[in-house]
């Protein structure tokens, strides 16, 4: 087997587990505070990242080395927000339509890319930046003709990933993507510390089972998806975390009962082939520039 066939396998194994994480983190959610179970899979989370950083060329000294300490602790900040509101969306919003509005994120990115990181836009991604957004409109437009303030909080955590991802291609330039990963881990356990034992809640046996495997797919799921992107490119391997949509919406209609508008699966749709175009074009523009330096 090649190594660009294992890489493709583990992307699948990645998000295959993202999607079981998520549905275990709604389980969880549905029954005690979110920004609860959102710290103790963040402690696992981080000691990950240390045990990793320590079997580093360098050790854990030269792998938490960085020239962007403000910013990379911004992105720890920024993802262990986002988690929370993701987790928390989850169990009120629902699996499915949460991801359906995910999944407008690239979109996001791209279009935040022009004024934060000085990216120029040409005509075809403003056109599919602009058929993303009528998508993601489309998934939020209310049957009673008002907008869900719950729908909100998704668009929020769309903001705050996409202000996570610009911060890490920013902290790119200067660091390594171990240090970036680091930092993630280690900046975002130690801001949800400060803030989850206020909402510490008695568990059950059976939930503490469950906590457990939610630790488990989480440092599973990024080990797998740290070995993909050491054989993939980001191009090969961004489309197909849309799968993460389809599984999403699997385990919310048959595990728990979730129901799919009309709306939700054409805007899914639309937002989805936007991304994907969006992605391969980022791609082959910056193939271009390197070709051309």
């Amino acid at each position: 087997m090649n190594s660009k066939t294992q890489g493709y396998i583990f992307v699948l194994l990645a998000i295959t587990i993202f999607s079981v994480q998520d549905g275990i983190s709604k389980h969880l959610a549905s029954i005690y505070p979110p920004v609860f179970v959102t710290m103790i899979r963040y402690w696992a989370f981080a000691l990950f990242t240390i045990l990793l950083a320590s079997r580093m060329r360098g050790g854990l000294r030269e792998t938490a080395h960085t020239k962007r300490p403000l910013l990379q602790v911004l992105r720890g900040v920024l993802l262990a927000a986002q988690v929370v509101l993701a987790i928390t969306c989850f169990a009120i919003i629902g699996l499915a339509h949460t991801q359906a509005i995910f999944a407008g994120t690239p979109i996001l990115i791209a279009l935040l890319s022009m004024p934060l990181l000085g990216e120029r836009v040409g005509w075809r991604r403003w056109t599919a930046i602009c058929a993303g957004l009528a998508g993601v409109l489309l998934i939020l437009k209310p049957e009673s003709g008002f907008i869900d303030p719950k729908l909100l909080l998704a668009v929020l955590g769309c903001f705050l990933f996409a202000f996570y991802v610009i911060a890490t291609r920013l902290v790119s330039r200067d660091d390594s993507s171990m240090t970036s990963f680091f930092y993630t881990g280690v900046a975002g356990g130690v801001t949800i510390t400060l803030i989850g034992p206020f909402y510490w809640t008695s568990m059950s046996a059976g939930d503490w089972g469950w906590m457990a495997l939610l630790c488990l797919t989480g440092i599973s799921s990024h080990y797998f998806l740290i070995r993909a992107y050491d054989m993939l490119d980001a191009a090969a391997v961004q489309p197909l975390t849309y799968l993460q949509l389809v599984y999403a919406s699997i385990i919310g209609v048959v595990i728990f009962g979730e129901a799919l508008s009309l709306n939700t699966i054409a805007g899914s749709v639309i937002v989805v082939a936007a991304g994907i175009f969006t992605i391969w074009r980022e791609h082959v523009v910056a193939r271009s520039s390197a070709v051309r330096k």
